[in-house]
């Protein structure tokens, strides 16, 4: 699993000119599944982005988690985190997974933040044509990849 995540002031997801997911202070989280993607790099990247120390305490230091903060986090499925581009200026998706492989983890990595954080995660909708806005605060962008763990 691959992804990107930001540190926002607030960050929303719209489907068909309706609001589907929407979050104040916290994470917007892309996510992007490959077929060798399993459930334990659900497990280990749940511990990362819940205990990422990337909000800022009182003296300013970013040493704050976003549990630590009471924030928020919207995920949102992005198949084009796994683009190659190799050969040519037209991006290959091959090594992004397919929906019967990719939907599972991607609910379970949403079930687990939810459980871990305390509270609902939003979402956006597996597949669909997404618009998503977002206020960066900082700005904050972290990259992580589960094939890179150690």
């Amino acid at each position: 699993m691959r992804v990107v995540i930001q540190r926002v002031a607030h960050a929303q997801v719209v489907v068909n000119e309706a609001v589907v997911g929407s979050i104040g202070t916290g994470l917007l989280v892309l996510v992007g599944i490959e077929d060798t993607d399993q459930l334990e790099d659900v497990e280990w990247l749940t511990g990362k982005i819940i205990n990422l120390r990337i909000f800022n305490d009182e003296a300013g230091v970013m040493n704050l988690s976003v549990k630590d903060i009471n924030g928020e986090i919207l995920i949102i499925s992005q198949f084009t985190l796994h683009a190659s581009t190799k050969k040519g200026n037209r991006p290959s998706y091959i090594r992004a997974s397919k929906p019967d492989h990719a939907v599972p983890l991607y609910e379970a990595l949403k079930k687990r933040l939810s459980e871990d954080l305390g509270k609902l995660v939003e979402a956006g909708i597996f597949g669909a044509d997404m618009k998503v806005s977002l206020l960066n605060d900082g700005p904050v962008t972290i990259t992580m990849d589960t094939k890179n763990k150690e």
